[in-house]
């Protein structure tokens, strides 16, 4: 029993004088103020990089949004026109200018439709966007530039 209460004796005065020394305790404060400002930088930058990834998609949303707009300003401008209305009245209603005969034609076969047939990609609608160097994707990243 006594060997027990010199060993916690021992205990006690080594944590009262050897750990819980006023400079161990301020270096053990400084080292955790420095560890929780580390952990905020860090979720910082991790949030401003989801932020600025954000901000560019919605910027591509925007932008095709802009495009398919002004495609359908343009596409109003179209009908609009003398020429759409002409060449609407002579399929929809059979109109004529004077002197012009109407010639009938059988539709084309799946052969003559599929002669010249391209492929058609979606280029339309993809956005290039601008390539940004290395030092400036890092730039934008930690300072938001």
């Amino acid at each position: 029993m006594s060997e027990f209460k010199t060993k916690l004796r021992k205990a006690q005065y080594w944590l009262k004088n050897d750990l819980f020394t006023f400079e161990r305790v301020v270096l053990f404060v400084a080292a955790g103020c420095c560890l929780a400002w580390t952990w905020g930088s860090i979720d910082a930058m991790s949030r401003n990089w989801t932020l600025a990834q954000e901000l560019m998609s919605r910027q591509r949303e925007k932008a095709i949004l802009e495009l398919e707009v002004e495609t359908l300003e343009l596409e109003n401008e179209y009908y609009q026109s003398h020429e759409y209305q002409e060449l609407a009245a002579r399929k929809y209603q059979g109109k004529m200018l004077s002197g012009e005969t109407m010639i009938y034609l059988p539709d084309n076969s799946e052969a003559a439709l599929s002669k010249h047939k391209t492929t058609n990609t979606d280029t339309d609608t993809n956005i290039a966007t601008a390539t940004m160097s290395n030092l400036e994707q890092w730039l934008a990243f930690l300072f938001g530039a």
